[in-house]
């Protein structure tokens, strides 16, 4: 706790927000003036919260006993003194803490979506690997709105006036919330969030930002903070910040696009690359790797029943899994560079999943296919859309499917283990069925009076 404890008293830190995420993403946790939390070096949180679905609701309790302590006893928070974030936007002087999960024993929590992305890290580190990836974030700023019947609209601009149709990499457009946008800037600066380029996507109101390559652990923590920098951005100028992966209707989803690399740690070069600057085998076998494997993995990238609806024929989201070079209609495109930077995009995984979880599925799948030595595809020419194979045209179709697949996957339950892989289905499950309940807009418009 030193080093936490100077950065705290340096800063004047009164307040400190202790938190982890769950299992949809969300921030939970405490807050406590800080010299409780000097004193008490971290915070008890109840097994439960892990277990939380994002209605609030909680998984079944013939399941929830077997996955947790009949008592729901606590397990212990331990503050990563790497994740601490001074919060710009609060009016007293505070630190937002992202803290690790233990049991008594001090084993790490199988449950928890961090140790679930340090666990993978680990087979990296065995074999003398390092990850490097690059998330791009896309979100959409919406006009406020109470009532969640009613469509979302895009918010008025400095103009006066909301966007009228599609402004893809429009100056001007982005200009419209510069106001905005200058905050989130100075407050992911202030955070050491390392964000560079802001665009305008397809959608109305609908950006993106890209985060600088590196750690796969402190990116993942950079995006859970960047979400909540965003949203405090956007309220403080009336409007809201959204990741769901599709919120307005006939209009492109949003995605957490992850470019990923792997270097060797004692020489620093990049393993997808041979001496003589061609792909290496392990470049071809992390390909064929997400491909086998994103299939099994895919609710840990889409997590809801709206993350499906993103995939749709004839939008911009892919619903494959072919590769190809700069191409941006495949699944895995591989984007033009030099050989040291040589990379993976994959495009499958939505805004709206758990960064940590996204991150960990798709370095895992791509981890298996090299100790595999698996082969991928041949790589797809032209609009892959239009010519996938039944190979690449596996993707779930439903979060059923998809929940089944995962459930059923013996690469997750060997490598992220069974109990994380069943409260993980459990959760969504149940999310599902709680989704099940609702009667939606369409169906009151089309069957109310016609059937």
């Amino acid at each position: 706790m030193d080093k936490l404890i100077a950065f705290l008293k340096e800063k004047k830190i009164t307040e400190v927000e202790c938190v982890i995420s769950d299992m949809s993403g969300i921030a939970r946790g405490k807050i406590a003036p800080v010299d409780k939390f000097i004193n008490e070096g971290g915070m008890r949180l109840p097994e439960s919260v892990l277990l939380q679905t994002v209605t609030g609701d909680f998984v079944d309790d013939e399941l929830y006993y077997k996955l947790l302590n009949e008592a729901d006893v606590d397990f212990m928070c331990v503050p990563d003194e790497n994740a601490v974030y001074v919060l710009p936007w609060t009016v007293e002087a505070t630190a937002q803490v992202i803290h690790d999960m233990y049991d008594r024993m001090g084993n790490p929590i199988e449950l928890s979506p961090r140790n679930v992305l340090k666990n993978v890290l680990k087979l990296y580190e065995e074999k003398g690997w390092e990850p490097v990836v690059a998330p791009e974030m896309e979100f959409y700023l919406v006009a406020r709105n109470d009532d969640p019947d009613l469509p979302l609209n895009p918010p008025l601009g400095r103009s006066g006036r909301p966007e009228a149709g599609r402004q893809s990499f429009s100056i001007d457009a982005a200009n419209e919330y510069d106001p905005l946008f200058e905050d989130m800037y100075e407050w992911c600066e202030a955070q050491g969030l390392y964000i560079d380029t802001l665009i305008h996507e397809d959608g109305p109101a609908q950006m993106e930002i890209n985060f600088s390559h590196g750690n796969a652990l402190s990116l993942a923590d950079q995006v859970f903070v960047f979400k909540r920098t965003l949203r405090e951005a956007a309220l403080k100028h009336n409007v809201c910040a959204t990741f769901m992966a599709k919120p307005v209707t006939n209009e492109p989803g949003s995605a957490m696009h992850i470019h990923q690399s792997v270097v060797d740690k004692k020489t620093g070069k990049n393993i997808f690359t041979k001496e003589d600057g061609t792909k290496s085998p392990h470049f071809l076998g992390y390909i064929a790797g997400l491909q086998k494997y994103i299939p099994e993995f895919l609710p840990l990238m889409a997590p809801s029943v709206n993350s499906f609806r993103r995939f749709l024929p004839g939008t911009s989201a892919p619903v494959n899994l072919e590769w190809g070079e700069e191409n941006r209609t495949c699944g895995l495109r591989i984007p033009e560079s030099s050989p040291q930077n040589r990379r993976i995009e994959n495009r499958i995984p939505g805004a709206d999943a758990n960064c940590y979880l996204a991150i960990a599925a798709s370095l895992l799948a791509g981890y298996i296919g090299m100790v595999e030595g698996l082969k991928p595809t041949n790589p797809a020419l032209g609009r892959a859309n239009e010519s996938r194979t039944a190979e690449t045209n596996c993707l779930p179709l439903t979060l059923e499917e998809a929940l089944v697949a995962l459930d059923q996957s013996d690469a997750a339950r060997k490598y992220l283990g069974d109990t994380f892989t069943t409260g993980y289905v459990a959760v969504k499950q149940t999310e599902l069925e709680n989704f099940r309940r609702v009667v939606s807009a369409w169906e009151r418009q089309f069957l109310l009076l016609t059937v």
